[in-house]
């Protein structure tokens, strides 16, 4: 413990939206944070799929960590890699860019927002041949093969390889998976039409493939209705009931709830299905089968109060050791946060905080030009006043002035000429 004279030590792990609320919230408090986070900004999760489909650029949706505080003079940024805890000595180990292993970070309290990944259900090997879109990294290199399936359709004269180059399949049919089939399909159909000689863009098929009976399951039924038709509208078959059974480089397999398998020649893959929490969860106690630690109501791990997790890799239990089931989303996140600084805040004061309780805001997905559907506060909107609301939900809660900007003019742009601007084919065709 420190001491008379020191002041609070509070180390949050991770700077996605979990993370950057609690040091928001603690850059006016009389503590010490230190941020750590293995890349140095803070990446807009809900448009990354707007990088991969070239309607956006990397710039426009991340922040660098140290911009966002340099003005907090409490707040110190550190680049690195956690690797571990000890939470008796209360160390953070951390691998270092210059190549020192193991640093040791102390702290009084420890906020872990880490964060997930997609998860390939045991078939870590298709990692390779579906990229999913949950960094910046993977959405670049979806970006490039999307655009040079177009460019090797267009030089292929055998009509059946042709066809599987314009075969788009995307896995998994929740927000993320549903707006970059739309995205997909409006590349297709509108900005790429008149850019090619040899093929007629407009023939590609796109697939969304989905386990549960229809698309975004998490959306109610009409919704999930009204997103399914605009999809319709633009290319895009909906797979529901449907399962991957396998993944090559030519191909998908495909299974339905009666066994019965299908192959479908695609070149070009995408995964957006189910997410599992970071390893660093099982660091910090036992986790379930989505590798989720288990937290008290007050986002607390059992035996150590000075430790909160949050976010995509926790599961909330209520006061009876009840769970709480909580979807894994960016608003979560956002309002644990919060409420961990707020905690950090009162126990500094000699105060017991309440319980955690999440404020149910609704769910948003944009589907294609126009096109969205919106469960808000008790109202189903779909169709142009969804979309509306989809974009200034998203305006207001992208990280600086200068993004919002650049993304609102990007966006009106795209909406007057049916144009993308950062149709760039980088990165490494190994």
């Amino acid at each position: 413990m420190p001491g008379a004279s020191a002041r609070h030590r509070v180390v949050v792990v991770g700077g996605g939206f979990g993370g950057l609320q609690v040091v928001r919230k603690l850059r006016r408090a009389p503590v010490d944070v230190t941020l750590i986070d293995r890349r140095n900004f803070h990446l807009f999760q809900p448009l990354v799929y707007q990088v991969a489909t070239g309607a956006l650029s990397p710039g426009e949706i991340a922040s660098p960590l140290r911009g966002i505080f340099k003005r907090n003079r409490n707040v110190r940024v550190l680049l690195g890699d956690v690797t571990g805890f000890d939470l008796e000595a209360r160390h953070v180990f951390v691998d270092l860019p210059d190549g020192e292993r193991g640093r040791v970070v102390p702290y009084d309290s420890l906020v872990v927002a880490a964060g997930s990944q997609y998860s390939y259900f045991g078939h870590d090997e298709w990692r390779e041949l579906a990229p999913d879109v949950k960094s910046l990294e993977n959405a670049l290199e979806v970006r490039r093969r999307l655009l040079t399936a177009f460019e090797a359709a267009e030089c292929e004269p055998d009509e059946d390889t042709r066809a599987a180059w314009l075969t788009f399949l995307v896995v998994g049919a929740g927000p993320t998976g549903v707006e970059l089939a739309g995205q997909i399909g409006e590349i297709a159909r509108d900005t790429l039409r008149r850019d090619f000689r040899m093929i007629d863009t407009r023939a590609a098929r796109i697939f969304i493939v989905e386990t549960a009976d229809r698309v975004l399951p998490q959306f109610p039924p009409r919704l999930s209705g009204s997103a399914e038709r605009a999809l319709a509208q633009l290319g895009v078959t909906s797979l529901t009931s449907h399962t991957v059974v396998d993944i090559d480089a030519q191909s998908v397999a495909l299974a339905d709830v009666a066994g019965k398998h299908e192959r479908i020649p695609a070149r070009t893959v995408i995964w957006a299905a189910g997410v599992v929490a970071s390893p660093l969860a099982a660091q910090l106690g036992n986790v379930d089968r989505a590798g989720r630690v288990s937290v008290g109501p007050d986002l607390t791990i059992a035996g150590h109060p000075e430790v909160i997790a949050l976010g995509d890799i926790v599961r909330v239990h209520d006061s009876d050791g009840n769970a709480v089931p909580l979807p894994g989303l960016a608003p979560v996140a956002m309002q644990q946060g919060r409420y961990a600084a707020r905690a950090i805040r009162a126990r500094l004061q000699g105060r017991t905080p309440p319980s955690f309780r999440y404020r149910d805001k609704g769910n948003l997905a944009t589907i294609g030009r126009a096109k969205a559907v919106a469960d808000v506060m008790g109202l189903q909107l779909s169709g142009l006043v969804a979309w509306i609301t989809w974009l200034f939900v998203h305006l207001f809660y992208l990280i600086g002035l200068q993004n919002r900007l650049l993304v609102f003019i990007r966006w009106t742009f795209s909406f007057v000429t049916r144009g993308r601007g950062a149709r760039l084919i980088t990165g490494s065709s190994e």
